[in-house]
């Protein structure tokens, strides 16, 4: 039977970039779909937008950390208005970039949303057009959870509205303990918003280290985050400017604005999926293997669709892996263990490898190493903030399985440390690295005492 295309591509995130413009360049057919704008999540409402309104917010510490060096500094204000608008030209720069070298490299790019009439056909819901495809790859990615049963949902956000704030509010309610939740936590604070966030747990980050997870708690709250805990929204009410959050505890908390990140969930509610027959998982995450194949053959997904591992350079990876096996004759898989990962948090985490309790269950015996400390730069200020740093190391054979850091600039510490752990560096490898001084990442090779908790401690 022949096709229309080779290769049809639901979504022009990272990930169906990536895939698209390989199989392309190889010589196929392809068509890709993107009912909103290219560059997915990660660009458009995720990573990128996260990471500038983070440097944002984190002027202000600087201006203060300057009176400790000699600096003085009269009137600094800032302008939110300002800022977003040059954070989304750069946005839409980014994203016509992705069109571009997509249509560079002899994909096809449209602006439609594509849903299956049957496992080869699927239908552009704008044109009303049908396309046959002999492979497809859904690449859809993820959307912002949402609760169903607090009353009042409708008048809080998601994520996706926070980057398009007209204007700051005084005091913000965040509910969310996650990566997203902290974040926005960090910027709003930074940017001189009053935070309360509330949280379903005793602390912030569910599945990061015990450690990193109590560091990053404590330096929220020093930093003036009022944190409430072990509490769950019920209901949500509008008076004048003021919205009020009741809560499961008995408590409210109060602000101009309500943000909900809870989470998220695989991107595929209305694609039809069910004609095409494809299985999906408990989360409405599809599921595949380790080729990123579904259950139909000649149907693939890549990112966080898959409830994988939702990570930007993770979709970019399984996109290349599956046109390297489909389009390139280079059989190909993406190893999916000791991928490292950071969370922009103020100070920010950054992490490769198992958590402590993770190697514990899986290898019996580990020894740790940590340490926390002051960094130099705030020796001249009055800044309190803390590094931490901790190595999780297999006791059998020495080999680092796990490093974890919260502090100034670990996620760029972290990136050449995941080289280390992924190739099975040792903890004699790192003790016989010579420190680089002075900087923050020399604690990382001079780390030699075990540690060993105050209640295995000899009296």
């Amino acid at each position: 039977m022949a096709y229309d295309y080779d290769l049809f591509v639901i979504g022009a995130g990272s990930g169906g970039v990536r895939a698209s413009r390989l199989a392309a360049m190889s010589g196929a057919k392809v068509l890709v779909a993107e009912e909103d704008r290219s560059g997915g999540t990660c660009v458009i409402r995720g990573c990128i937008p996260k990471k500038y309104m983070v440097y944002a917010s984190e002027f202000g510490r600087s201006f203060e950390h300057m009176k400790g060096y000699g600096w003085k500094v009269e009137g600094a204000s800032y302008d939110h208005a300002a800022f977003m608008d040059k954070m989304h030209r750069e946005i839409d720069r980014l994203s016509g970039i992705y069109a571009r070298n997509l249509r560079n490299a002899g994909a096809e790019l449209i602006d439609d949303r594509a849903e299956f009439v049957d496992p080869h056909t699927l239908k552009l819901v704008k044109s009303g057009k049908t396309i046959t495809a002999d492979k497809i790859l859904i690449a859809t990615g993820g959307r912002p959870s949402m609760p169903t049963d607090v009353e009042g949902i409708e008048l809080a956000v998601s994520s996706n509205e926070m980057f398009h704030l007209d204007q700051l509010p005084k005091h913000i309610v965040i509910v969310g303990g996650g990566y997203i939740a902290v974040e926005f936590a960090g910027v709003m604070s930074g940017l001189g918003v009053k935070v309360c966030l509330v949280i379903r747990k005793e602390t912030v980050l569910r599945g990061f280290d015990e450690d990193v997870r109590t560091h990053v708690h404590d330096e929220l709250k020093r930093k003036g985050v009022k944190v409430i805990a072990n509490a769950s929204p019920m209901r949500i009410e509008k008076g004048g400017e003021k919205l009020t959050v009741h809560l499961s505890n008995g408590e409210t908390a109060s602000g101009d604005k309500v943000l909900f990140a809870i989470g998220r969930l695989p991107n595929t509610v209305g694609l039809g999926l069910e004609k095409a027959g494809v299985k999906l998982g408990g989360h409405g995450d599809i599921v595949v293997d380790e080729n990123s194949r579904t259950n139909v053959p000649h149907i693939f997904a890549i990112g966080d669709v898959t409830n994988r591992l939702n990570l930007t350079p993770v979709a970019i990876r399984e996109g290349q892996a599956f046109a390297q096996t489909q389009y390139m004759n280079r059989p190909t898989t993406f190893d999916h263990a000791d991928v490292p990962h950071a969370v922009f948090a103020q100070p920010p985490v950054g992490v490769v490898g198992l958590t402590e309790a993770e190697a514990r269950k899986k290898y019996g015996v580990v020894d740790v190493y940590k340490t926390k400390f002051r960094p130099m730069k705030d020796m001249l200020t009055q800044d309190e903030e803390r590094v931490l740093m901790k190595i999780v190391v297999r006791a059998e054979d020495e080999k680092v399985v796990g490093v974890h850091i919260v502090g100034p600039d670990a996620p760029e510490i972290i990136q050449a440390v995941a080289i280390a752990v992924k190739m099975g560096a040792t903890k004699a490898d790192f003790d016989r690295t010579c420190a680089l001084h002075p900087s923050i990442a020399e604690e990382l090779v001079t780390m030699r005492e075990k540690f060993v908790p105050p209640e295995l401690k000899p009296v």
